[in-house]
C-alpha cells in the first residue's frame, strides 16, 4: 500500500458480535468490516470529517443499511432487491442477454437489451448501476462540501451561518449516501452476487459436479462471522489504484474480476474448505472482503478528486471558481427560483 494511505486503529471494527444475515449479501460482519476498513485506510487528502473513529464507526453501520431496509414493503423491496446483484453467466452475458463488458450507458437501455432475451432487471439484477449511481452521488456531495467550505471561510454574518449549516447538513447526507456506496461495493466483492450460480450451481452444465445446495447464506453469514477478522481482511487489501478510466468501465472490471472467484469458491466448498477452522476458506473470504474494502477506499478517493472539477447548484457554479474566490455561490446554493 502506498505510504500516503494511512492505517488507523482497528478498535472500531474489533468488536463484531453480530447476528448473521441469511440470503443477504456479506451479512452484517462482512459489510461492517468493509465499511470500517475503507475509512481507516483513507489518505489524508480526503476531508477530516470522513476520517477518524466516529466516521469509522458510522460507516460500519451505514454500510449495512440497504440490507436493514429490506421488508419495508412490496414496492420498496421489488424495486431495490435487484440492486444488490448481477447474474453473470459463464459466457460473459447477463442471463443470456447483453454482453456484460458492453454495459449499456443507462438502466433504461439495459432493460431494453434484457427484454430482447426475455428477461428483465428484476430477474437479472443491476448491481453495476447501483455502484455507479452511488459513486456519482458521492462526487456531487463532495462538490457541495467543497463549495460550502470555501464560501464559509470568506463570508460574514447570515451568509456565513448559512454556509456552516449547509456544510454540516452535507456532511451528514454524504455519510448516509456513502453508506449506500459501501454496501453495493461490498456486494460486488462477494462472488455469489456476480453469478448465475448465486445459490448452488443450478441447472447449468456442471462437469465438475459442483454442489447444488443453497450455499449462499451459510457462506457469507455464519462462516464469515466465525472465520474472518478485520486484521485478516486488512492484510488482504491491495494497494490503491486509480484506473483513470470512466467509472462505468471500472465497475464492470471490478465485477468481472469478482466473477472469476465463483468456481474457486465452489471447488473449495466441495473440498470442505468452508468448515469453521479451515484456513483455506477463511483466507478466501478474507481476500474477498479485503478486495471490497480496498475498492470502496479507492472509489472514495477518486470521487474526492473528481469533485474538484464538478459544478453544483442552480444556476450552476463551478467548484474551482468558488475555491479560487472567483464566484460567490450563495444564490446557487439557496436556489435562484
Amino acid at each position: 500500500m502506498r505510504p500516503a494511505f494511512r492505517f488507523a486503529a482497528l478498535a472500531a471494527a474489533a468488536a463484531l458480535c453480530l447476528t448473521p444475515v441469511v440470503a443477504g449479501s456479506w451479512g452484517n460482519t462482512g459489510h461492517r468490516i468493509i465499511g470500517t476498513l475503507a475509512i481507516q485506510t483513507l489518505p489524508d487528502e480526503v476531508p477530516a470529517f470522513l476520517r477518524g473513529k466516529p466516521a469509522i464507526a458510522d460507516m460500519g453501520e451505514l454500510a449495512r443499511e440497504p440490507d436493514r431496509s429490506k421488508g419495508a414493503g412490496k414496492i420498496h423491496d421489488s424495486n431495490r432487491d435487484p440492486a444488490h446483484f448481477i447474474d453473470l453467466g459463464d459466457d460473459g452475458r447477463v442471463l443470456g442477454g447483453p454482453v456484460f463488458a458492453d454495459m449499456p450507458p443507462t438502466r433504461a437501455e439495459y432493460e431494453t437489451s434484457l427484454r430482447a432475451a426475455n428477461v428483465d432487471t428484476w430477474k437479472a439484477g443491476y448491481l453495476q448501476y447501483s455502484i455507479v449511481d452511488a459513486w456519482q452521488q458521492l462526487v456531487k456531495d463532495f462538490a457541495y462540501w467543497r463549495v460550502d467550505v470555501a464560501a464559509e471561510k470568506r463570508a460574514k454574518g447570515e451568509r456565513k451561518r448559512f454556509y456552516k449549516r449547509d456544510r454540516q447538513r452535507r456532511e451528514a447526507l454524504l455519510m448516509a449516501n456513502l453508506g449506500n456506496l459501501a454496501h453495493y461495493v461490498g456486494d460486488g466483492s462477494q462472488p455469489l452476487h456476480a453469478s448465475v450460480h448465486y445459490n448452488g450451481w443450478g441447472d447449468y452444465p456442471n462437469p465438475n459436479g459442483y454442489t447444488k445446495d443453497r450455499i449462499h447464506g451459510p457462506f457469507e453469514g455464519p462462516f464469515v462471522r466465525g472465520a474472518v477478522t478485520p486484521p485478516m481482511a486488512m492484510a488482504a487489501m491491495p494497494a490503491f489504484v486509480d484506473c483513470r478510466c470512466p467509472m462505468e468501465k471500472r465497475v464492470v472490471g471490478y465485477l468481472t474480476r469478482t466473477q472469476t472467484f465463483v468456481e474457486p469458491l465452489y471447488r473449495l466448498w466441495g473440498q470442505g474448505g468452508f468448515q469453521q477452522g479451515d484456513p483455506r476458506g477463511a483466507g478466501f473470504a478474507a481476500e474477498r472482503i479485503g478486495a471490497g474494502a480496498a475498492e470502496l477506499r479507492d472509489l472514495i478517493v477518486v470521487a474526492w478528486r473528481a469533485s474538484a472539477s464538478a459544478k453544483v447548484g442552480w444556476p450552476e457554479v463551478s467548484v474551482a471558481d468558488v475555491e479560487a474566490g472567483r464566484a460567490d455561490p450563495y444564490e446557487s446554493l439557496v436556489g435562484a427560483d
